[in-house]
């Protein structure tokens, strides 16, 4: 008897290991202290690349989706961030779910990159996002891109979104400091 206790306590330890990857709110599909590889070349600056996890658990192949030159602005208060309009929309270019990257002159930005959300996402994230549309009261509007701390924007007081937060602070300043060289910041 005391065999089959400890077999069950060793399998249910181990679907709780494996499943976590799969909930857990952080989007970090390689490991950890991983090095990401450079951006394929381009001549902007800043580049994002979206990709989504294939079936075999592996990262997928990424595709540019936007560059600085997309960009018309960003809102450091709202954390809108606002495309042209002569660009495609990013719900037409990813899938929802699909991690983001971000590049700075050739060199990864985030750690963990970003996810890419909608309203419809149900699903908590207590990592970077770009989330698309807002709710606003009772006001919906999908036309526009944010990044937030976590997904939904209510628990951005959580203590791991603050950790995740402060780990990325240099980063984000340097986001940050590229836009207001370009004059793409509004604060």
């Amino acid at each position: 008897m005391k065999y089959y206790k400890t077999l069950a306590w060793l399998m249910a330890t181990a679907i709780a290991t494996l499943s976590l990857p799969l909930t857990a709110c952080s989007n970090d599909v390689d490991a950890p202290n991983a090095e990401k590889e450079k951006q394929p070349e381009s001549a902007a600056k800043l580049c994002a690349y979206g990709y989504s996890e294939e079936h075999t658990g592996t990262r997928g192949s990424a595709d540019a989706v936007f560059t600085d030159d997309d960009i018309e602005w960003f809102d450091l208060n709202t954390r809108e961030l606002h495309f042209r309009d002569t660009m495609e929309p990013l719900r037409e270019k990813m899938p929802l779910l699909a991690g983001v990257d971000f590049y700075l002159d050739g060199e990864y930005l985030f750690p963990s990159g970003a996810t890419f959300v909608g309203l419809i996402c149900s699903q908590v994230f207590d990592d970077l996002v770009l989330c698309c549309g807002k709710i606003d009261g009772e006001v919906i509007d999908d036309g526009c891109y944010y990044l937030y701390d976590c997904y939904p924007p209510q628990f951005a007081g959580d203590e791991r979104v603050q950790a995740n937060r402060l780990r990325r602070a240099p980063q984000w300043e340097a986001f940050l400091k590229y836009l207001d060289s370009r004059g793409k910041l509004r604060k």
